[in-house]
C-alpha cells in the first residue's frame, strides 16, 4: 500500500537518502556483462585511462541511481510509471566504495489534465559524494496516482 500520493508531494522539496557505495566486485560484474571498457574492467588497464582508475560504468550508475530511488521513495509512493527521462550527466568517476547519497529535488508537479487520476512530478535525482561533489545527476517525470477520492471530481 502506498505512503505518498501525488497531493503528498511538495514542490521545492529536497530530501537525501542513503548512503550506499558499489563494490569493486559489483562493477567490474556489470562492465563484464553490458559495458566491457578497460575503465570499468581492470584496475591497472583503468590508471591509463581519462578516468585515472576503475570506476563504474555510466550506465551501471543509472542503474545504481535507479535502485537507491526505487528503494527509498518509488515502493512508497504510488507511482504509476515514467513518461521517460530528460538528462542525466555523468559529473565524476563513481568509485569503488564510496559511500554515496541520493538528493532528490521536486521541481514542479501538474495534475494531468486528460487523466484526472495522476500527476507529474518532475525531480532531479543526485547521486553526492562524501565532499559533497555531485557524481551523476538524472533528470525525470514521475506519474503519481491521487487519492481515489480525489480521482473521481
Amino acid at each position: 500500500m502506498p505512503t505518498f500520493y501525488f497531493e503528498d508531494i511538495a514542490e521545492g522539496a529536497v530530501e537525501t537518502f542513503g548512503p550506499r557505495a558499489l563494490t569493486r566486485e559489483e562493477i567490474i560484474a556489470f562492465a563484464a556483462e553490458y559495458d566491457p571498457q578497460p575503465m570499468h574492467l581492470d584496475e591497472e588497464a583503468a590508471k591509463h585511462t581519462i578516468l585515472g582508475g576503475l570506476a563504474a560504468s555510466g550506465w551501471h550508475t543509472c542503474c545504481f541511481m535507479m535502485r537507491m530511488m526505487y528503494d527509498y521513495v518509488v515502493k512508497n509512493t504510488a507511482s504509476l510509471g515514467s513518461p521517460g527521462v530528460d538528462e542525466v550527466k555523468w559529473r565524476r568517476p563513481l568509485r569503488p566504495g564510496v559511500p554515496l547519497m541520493l538528493r532528490r529535488t521536486i521541481l514542479g508537479k501538474r495534475r494531468s489534465g486528460s487523466r484526472p487520476e495522476m500527476g507529474l512530478v518532475h525531480t532531479r535525482w543526485e547521486l553526492v559524494d562524501p565532499q559533497g561533489d555531485v557524481v551523476a545527476e538524472l533528470t525525470s517525470s514521475l506519474m503519481v496516482a491521487v487519492r481515489k477520492q480525489e480521482a473521481a471530481q
